[in-house]
């Protein structure tokens, strides 16, 4: 035999033996709440680096060695499964959401095991999202995180929310976390012709939301984290053949309620009781407005997605269409979005690219929410339509004796609805490319490189010719604009980690440039109209000068981890930041953090504990920034454009003016330092789980407007730093498996909040703050100017500033009658006393999704506990003088009118002021899974949903649910009801 042979011969006994010397299990992974099966999930064989990952339908396949006797299931958010091999080849496994200690948690430049974390850091899966017709992200962990108060902003196609983690930390900069997706922090400021930044991320496309609360885990942000950081990963690609997904959600949004005003038959009934001069004015139809406004809306959101591994290269693409229409008419939401992920490895491993591109293109019609308004304040005696279509469109209008539209009268709603034409075309373009190399001749240390870019541009056009009673009045106008904004980023950081010592070390060192530009323009056309007739050689052109800024920010960061003997555990960071928005001197900002916890379960005294499955305390301080002021010059003597009405006219010709702008060359950062104490628990082997965190923060240096004397600079108010803020508060979670068997599994979740604000210095150098009573701010309906809530030392921010009203012994109101505060024998501005804050105190979240066989359901709840809303629909239509004018048309009252019978509007009563505490139930949903489909391995998932289910309140308004709290013309939130259906193939 010749040594070739001989080699070959080898060979094949040397197969054979490895043959024999291992097996192959198979089998599936599934969400034993639902059915469905868990994509990219991990196979491990124990004690052993042999490994594998589930495909698109959670199979698996793994070929074991011989001396393995067990293996290991998990996945992100879900308990560790640990089966114990028998004779069967095929295994199949239930994996249930539990305290998963070593599930690995996305954190700011990189990840960390739950169990080795040392600030507050929650995160949410998919498999814990809300269900529904969300088109938000914020939208899919509402209600879920303890300290994250989301507060929606109505129930308008696209509407966002004002998002709040642990109170927020500014007056008048911004209060937004920083949110990073896919490793890119985005510019979350808006754009012009989109309702709602974050509408441009498709809830389909995103595998979880973390976010970061405490300074700890946040000061590695630095600059932008004063608020906390919301971190978003997007959905990657598996290794395994292709693997489809189509779902598709069908959603019928219907009005729940609207304002409370007078009947047709009230209004004359108030007349007739009155001066009777004006009772000519009214007609004899009992018009209910709000039919006429608002439909039943029906929606469609689309989305399919292919990911697998092509060659060498995994990935994952989807397309996505939302349709969506509002309740109010005319207004509608369509959204394109697209995605691409790619996630190649090379260098055996030592190379790790991560690619990710997001385009999403949004088309808006936005209806004229006026028009909310306007139902609740135009006259419910007179018809819809005045029967000639000839003059006005065919709309009833208020006319003068010449037949001509009262200039100060109220515009049919109904015409201001089918008339006006404001449309938006936006894009936005988010990608970036990661490359992460392990280098050969030192495995421990990484060299990471992340460059990104966040492109929006938009373009719109609005239009007001069309509305008949404008057209007469001036010709109407038509208007066009555009806008661009760009944030360039890049980051690049090195990363060591060995075990040294007892423990294990993790030092990482950065550094990160991001670019912000914005530009935008755009032209008006006012049209002159004779009669209603529009003069073609009268069209004025008034052109917006190019308006175009940028700000930079430049950072180095370092972070460094120590962990003894898993019981131990050290983390510090610094993060020093300059930016252009301030000047040379006040540029640079340094923001360091530390922690320490400590993992008392892995002491020997509590080894074979039966009690807990986990306790750890924590401890952690630090610094965060913020320099989000909405302004990039405001340290520069500068020019600006001038508004419109301060343009200089020869002939048709309108000349643009230059004014010069208030600054301060002093301003600088304003900062937040806090300190979490803290405990994670878990009991009964991981059934019963949560935290407790106990937090305080203090800002420095608040960002705020303030009134300055007159003649000392270029404006009487001007952006600068006045002084400090404290937030503090509890939170508690509890998340609990509270039946896990074969067939049935039910997951409990509850999280409490509770955060005091208050504002602690106001004071603006040099000057005596106590001569002042603080920051007037919350600008209300009704005269000009008013103002109903203040920021004063001692309250917290944004309390109502009123008069104490005086009732009679039958408990209503007395108009015109308060308390006498400084008992000087006047009601005047000094007597307003400061009453009730608008944020809640006390906000809490609840949740429950179960499952038997094939069938699962769950819902979501929410409350609020006093927060505090001013009405001021009721105060500003709920006296009589308000229903006529002596131009000569007639307005309708808020019902509130009845209970008072306040003759003139009392702006400034409490008596407007209600405790909006509220009980919402936000979702409700079934399931049904069929698997193995026509004897293949599709699935399809049946579903329905219903959101907005309910909501208890004593508040007497529309709606108890108000950022800010001031109710003026809110877009009522319909509920929805959602059938769905999601094919695997």
């Amino acid at each position: 035999m010749n040594f070739k042979n001989l080699c070959l011969l080898f060979s094949m006994l040397f197969l054979l033996s490895s043959a024999f010397a291992q097996r192959t299990i198979t089998g599936k992974v599934t969400d034993a709440a639902t059915g469905e099966g868990l994509i990219d999930a991990t196979v491990l064989a124990k004690g052993s680096k042999i490994g594998a990952k589930t495909d698109f339908d959670g199979m698996y396949s793994i070929n074991v060695p011989k001396d393995v006797t067990a293996l290991d299931f998990s996945y992100v958010g879900f308990t560790t499964v640990t089966v114990t091999l028998g004779v069967s080849n095929v295994i199949d496994v239930k994996l249930s959401e539990g305290k998963a200690l070593e599930e690995v948690v996305v954190i700011g430049y990189g990840t960390q095991k739950r169990k080795d974390l040392t600030g507050a850091i929650t995160s949410i899966t998919s498999a814990n999202f809300q269900k529904g017709p969300l088109v938000t992200p914020e939208q899919l962990v509402a209600g879920k995180i303890a300290g994250v108060n989301i507060t929606s902003n109505g129930g308008a196609p696209g509407a966002g929310s004002r998002i709040r983690i642990r109170g927020g930390a500014s007056l008048n900069a911004s209060n937004d976390p920083l949110f990073v997706i896919d490793g890119v922090p985005v510019d979350n400021g808006g754009i012009a012709g989109a309702a709602n930044p974050l509408a441009f991320i498709n809830p389909n496309d995103i595998e979880s939301i973390t976010v970061l609360k405490d300074a700890s885990a946040a000061a590695i942000y630095g600059s932008r984290a004063a608020n906390g950081v919301i971190i978003i990963q997007t959905k990657t690609g598996a290794a395994g053949k292709l693997k489809f997904n189509f779902n598709t959600q069908l959603s019928a949004g219907l009005p729940t309620a609207t304002i409370s005003n007078l009947t047709g038959a009230q209004l004359r009934e108030s007349f007739s009781k009155r001066d009777t001069s004006y009772a000519k004015y009214l007609g004899k139809e009992n018009t209910d407005w709000s039919k006429y406004i608002y439909q039943n809306a029906i929606s469609a959101d689309n989305n399919f997605s292919v990911s697998g591994k092509a060659g060498f290269l995994p990935f994952r693409a989807s397309v996505g269409y939302l349709n969506q229409n509002g309740i109010l008419k005319g207004g509608q939401m369509n959204r394109l979005s697209t995605s691409l992920n790619l996630t190649p490895t090379f260098l055996d491993n030592h190379l790790k690219v991560n690619l990710n591109y997001k385009f999403i293109g949004i088309k808006q019609k936005f209806a004229d929410e006026g028009a909310i308004g306007g139902a609740a304040g135009f006259d419910p005696t007179q018809k819809v339509l005045s029967g000639n279509n000839e003059v006005f469109g065919g709309y009833w209008e208020w006319l003068d004796k010449s037949g001509k539209p009262l200039t100060l009268a109220p515009r049919n709603p109904l015409s201001l609805l089918e008339g006006k034409v404001n449309n938006s075309d936006v894009t936005r373009h988010i990608g970036n490319i990661q490359v992460d190399y392990k280098f050969h001749f030192l495995p421990d240390l990484r060299a990471n490189v992340n460059v990104g870019f966040d492109k929006s541009d938009a373009a719109g056009d609005k239009e007001n010719s069309y509305v008949p009673a404008f057209s007469f009045l001036n010709g109407g106008y038509y208007g066009e604009y555009d806008q661009a904004k760009l944030n360039k980023t890049f980051e690049s950081y090195l990363n060591y980690s060995k075990d040294v010592g007892p423990g294990k070390l993790d030092v990482l060192a950065g550094y990160g440039y991001q670019d912000f530009t914005r530009s935008a323009h755009g032209f008006n056309q006012d049209l002159f109209a004779v009669n209603g007739v529009v003069d073609p050689k009268k069209v004025v052109t008034i052109r917006n000068a190019l308006d175009s800024t940028q700000n930079t920010l430049v950072s180095a960061y370092g972070r460094f981890n120590y962990n003894i003997a898993d019981k131990y555990l050290i983390t510090a960071t610094v993060r020093r930041d300059g930016s252009s928005r301030f000047a040379p001197e006040n540029r640079w900002g340094t923001f360091p953090s530390a922690a320490i916890a400590w993992r008392v379960l892995n002491e020997n005294f509590m080894k074979g504990s039966k009690l807990f499955s986990d306790l750890k305390f924590r401890v952690g301080w630090g610094i965060t920034g913020q320099q989000d002021i909405g302004a990039d010059y405001s340290y520069l003597t500068r020019y600006t454009v001038g508004q419109i009405t301060a343009q200089y006219q020869l002939g048709n010709e309108f000349l643009t003016t230059l004014r010069p702008e208030g600054y301060d060359r002093n301003i600088k950062w304003e900062t937040t330092t806090t300190t979490n104490v803290a405990v994670d628990y878990g009991f009964m082997k991981g059934r019963i789980y949560g935290s407790v965190d106990v937090y305080n923060k203090e800002t420095k240096d608040l960002l705020s407007v303030v009134s300055i004397p007159i003649g000392s600079n270029f404006t009487n108010r001007i952006l600068t730093n006045v002084g400090n803020m404290n937030n503090k508060g509890l939170e508690f979670s509890i998340n609990t498996i509270a039946v896990q068997t074969e067939k049935a599994n039910l997951n409990l979740g509850f999280n409490f909040t509770y955060n005091k604000n208050e504002i602690t210095n106001l004071s603006l150098p040099g000057v005596d703050g106590t001569k002042s009573p603080g920051i007037e701010t919350g600008g209300i309906g009704g005269g000009v100017g008013n103002n109903i809530q203040i920021h004063s030392v001692g309250y917290s921010r944004n309390t109502f500033y009123v008069y104490q009203q005086v009732y009679n012994a039958a408990g209503k109101p007395v108009e015109g009658v308060y308390v006498d505060q400084n008992k000087d024998g006047i009601i005047n501005s000094s007597d307003l006393y400061r009453y009730k804050p608008s944020d809640p105190d006390i906000f809490l979240g609840f949740n429950a999704q179960g499952s038997y066989k094939a069938l699962s359901a769950g819902f979501a709840l929410r409350a609020s506990f006093n927060n505090y809303v001013y009405n001021n629909i009721h105060s500003n239509y709920g006296n009589y003088n308000a229903s006529y004018n002596t131009q000569g048309f007639v307005s309708n009252l808020s019902s509130n009118v009845l209970e008072t019978n306040f003759v003139k509007p009392q702006l400034f009563s409490d008596y407007y002021v209600e405790n909006a505490s509220f009980l919402r139930m936000d979702n409700f949903f079934v399931a049904y899974q069929l698997n193995d489909l026509f004897k293949s391995k599709t699935g399809l998932r049946i579903s329905a949903n219903v959101s907005n289910v309910f909501t208890i309140s004593k508040y007497s308004g529309l709606d108890p649910e108000i950022g800010g709290g001031i109710d003026n013309n809110i877009y009522p939130r319909p509920r929805t009801y959602t059938l769905g259906l999601s094919l695997d193939f």
